[in-house]
């Protein structure tokens, strides 16, 4: 019975899965009405991956034989390398498909329309078992609801127009929905229209059901901040990029707590000129130098008691480094 083998691999399966493959199991087994929402609330209050993987297989093996076959399916379309680990891929499987399991489609290798090439399944799989701790919850596709914004500054009252700025949005709009964003654009902001905009789009309710988002600021800069399309220097309508972190952190976005906020900013961060002309064979000796002196090591220490950081889970990618223009 699929309940008496749950049973036998409880204890690897406590070892072994990750937080994605739970997260993505309980979405599953609340679909399909296994698990109510107090009993998924149960275990997401579990601060340790083990003790919510133990309170989630104990939840489905004492519900019986049916619901456990139902879980050894989802886990095997979630994450066929550990059903093979765990010895789940010859138990009997129920007899009509489980709605909400994962679709051929879902699974196969996939290239899209503008060339994105996902990882075969398997691969994937394998990276979510062995570095499983350290991979962001990916949402079900069929009911996330993933948002990404991109601002773009083109046109300015008296600063030079962003020749190609157009492309560039362009692209990175593509580039976000093969990834399964919903792509909102805004063009020609002043700093105030900025602001306002990002805190609408930080108010979304579809955050909740997100599992990230993806902010894009693309306009002329300074150091640590941006040009509205009435700047005439540093002095006159600026946007700070802290603004960003502000708006989006634990205490104002707090949908998007635990997710990852990925933000790429395209602008110049000062006056000085951001390249040099090289020989081609110069180029790879130069960075190896580069890398090997500025190389350290940093060691951290942990607290004893546990704290949330009020801004955390951002990545932020710059175009140029500080002071220089593009």
């Amino acid at each position: 019975m699929a309940d008496n083998k749950l049973k036998e691999v409880r204890h690897e399966f406590i070892t072994r899965s990750n937080p994605a493959v739970i997260s993505q199991l309980l979405d599953d087994l609340l679909h399909q009405g296994i698990l109510c929402d107090e009993e998924l609330e149960d275990v997401n209050v579990k601060n340790k991956r083990q003790d919510q993987a133990r309170m989630l297989i104990d939840n489905v093996r004492r519900k019986g034989p049916e619901a456990s076959c139902c879980f050894i399916n989802f886990l095997r379309a979630r994450d066929p390398y550990l059903a093979e680990q765990l010895g789940l891929q010859n138990v009997p499987a129920v007899g009509q498909p489980i709605e909400g399991n994962i679709s051929e489609e879902e699974v196969q290798f996939l290239t899209s329309e503008n060339g994105i090439r996902l990882c075969p399944q398997n691969d994937f799989q394998k990276i979510q078992t062995t570095e499983g701790t350290e991979i962001y919850p990916i949402n079900n596709p069929k009911t996330r609801t993933r948002l990404a914004l991109i601002i773009c500054n083109i046109k300015f009252e008296y600063l030079n127009e962003r020749l190609g700025a157009e492309v560039d949005l362009e692209r990175m709009t593509l580039l976000l929905q093969d990834l399964g964003y919903n792509v909102e654009t805004e063009t020609n902001l002043n700093s105030q229209g900025i602001t306002t905009c990002l805190k609408k789009f930080a108010a979304r309710e579809e955050h909740k059901t997100s599992d990230g988002m993806f902010v894009v600021l693309m306009s002329h800069g300074l150091q640590d901040s941006l040009c509205g399309v009435h700047s005439e220097g540093e002095q006159s309508d600026i946007f700070s990029i802290k603004t960003v972190f502000s708006t989006f952190n634990n205490i104002n976005c707090p949908a998007l707590r635990g997710k990852p906020k990925v933000v790429i900013i395209q602008a110049c961060r000062g006056g000085q000129r951001g390249y040099v002309i090289e020989n081609a064979e110069d180029s790879a000796a130069s960075a190896a130098a580069s890398l090997q002196s500025d190389s350290h090591t940093v060691q951290f220490q942990t607290d004893a008691v546990r704290r949330v950081h009020v801004e955390s889970d951002f990545i932020c990618l710059y175009s140029t480094t500080p002071g220089k223009r593009l």
